[in-house]
C-alpha cells in the first residue's frame, strides 16, 4: 500500500490532506517525532520543512521544491516590484524600509523591516544565508494556485490587503497563473504552488512555495492531493525535468 507520512501535529490543512489521501486509498502515517521508526515504508510526505529534512532522505522521498532564487529571476513584468535574492550579510547594509524573507523556509520571518538593521544578526544567522529582498508593496488580494506539469489545477483566495480572507479562486488569477506557466513553467518543479495577486498596477507574482508544505485554504483536497504525491514522492520515480528541484540540489538553496 501507497503510505503518506505526516507530521506530530497536524495543521487544518494538513487534516485535509490525510483525509483525502485515505478516501483514495492510501495509508496515512502520522509519526510522534522526526524519527523515522526501523521498518516504516512510505513513498510520500506532507509536512514543513524541518520535518522533510529529517525523514525525507531515510525513507527515498524527493521533495520538490523551487530555486532560491526564482521570484527574484522573473521579470520586472511579472513581479511588479524589484526582488532580489541576496545574502543576509549583504542584507544588513539596506538604509530603506524591504519586505524580506528565506525563499523556502521560514528562518528568516516574512515582514517589512524598517532597515537591515532589524534583520536576526550574525550571531543567529550565517551571513552566507540567502534572502528574497523585495520592494514593499501592497496586494490587494492574494491567490494560491497549485499547479501541476505547468498547469493550474486549482486554487483558492487567501488574502485581501494584509489579511486573511478565504475565497474561491478568481477566473483572473488563474490566467494570470497559466500566462505566467507558460513562459516560465520549465524553471519550476512539475508540482509546486504558485501565489499571485493584485497590487496598484495589475497583477504579480508574490512567491512560489512547495506544495508538500502548503496550506490548502479553501483548494479542494483531491486536486491538491494530486499535487502534493507528485511534489514529495519517490526518488526512484523522479522525472529526470525534477532532479535540480529536489530540495538540498545545487541551485534549490
Amino acid at each position: 500500500m501507497t503510505t503518506l507520512v505526516l507530521p506530530p501535529r497536524l495543521t487544518a490543512s494538513a487534516e485535509s490532506v490525510r483525509d483525502a489521501a485515505v478516501r483514495r486509498g492510501l495509508d496515512a502515517v502520522q509519526l510522534p517525532d522526526f524519527t523515522v521508526p526501523d521498518g516504516l515504508r512510505a513513498e510520500h510526505l506532507h509536512a514543513g520543512p524541518a520535518f522533510a529534512d529529517a525523514v525525507a532522505p531515510a525513507l527515498g522521498i524527493a521533495p520538490l521544491e523551487a530555486p532560491a532564487d526564482w521570484l527574484a529571476r522573473l521579470p520586472r513584468e511579472r513581479t511588479r516590484r524589484e526582488v532580489r535574492a541576496v545574502p543576509i550579510g549583504e542584507a544588513y547594509g539596506l538604509r530603506r524600509p524591504a519586505f524580506v524573507k528565506s525563499p523556502n523556509d521560514k528562518g528568516i520571518r516574512a515582514m517589512v523591516y524598517a532597515d537591515g538593521s532589524r534583520l536576526p544578526g550574525p550571531d543567529a544567522v550565517d551571513p552566507a544565508t540567502t534572502v528574497l529582498v523585495s520592494d514593499v508593496v501592497e496586494f490587494t488580494a492574494e491567490y494560491r494556485l497549485f499547479v501541476l506539469d505547468g498547469t493550474v489545477r486549482g486554487g483558492s483566495r487567501y488574502g485581501e490587503r494584509g489579511r486573511l480572507a478565504l475565497g474561491p479562486l478568481a477566473p483572473d488569477a488563474a490566467r494570470f497563473g497559466a500566462e505566467l506557466l507558460a513562459a516560465h513553467a520549465d524553471t519550476l518543479p512539475s508540482a509546486v504552488v504558485v501565489d499571485v495577486g493584485t497590487v496598484a498596477d495589475g497583477w504579480a507574482v508574490i512567491e512560489a512555495n512547495a506544495a508538500w508544505a502548503s496550506g490548502l485554504y479553501t483548494t479542494d483536497p483531491d486536486t491538491a492531493l494530486d499535487v502534493v504525491l507528485r511534489a514529495a514522492g519517490p526518488h526512484t520515480a523522479l522525472a529526470d525535468r525534477d532532479r535540480p528541484f529536489v530540495r538540498g540540489a545545487s541551485g534549490t538553496e
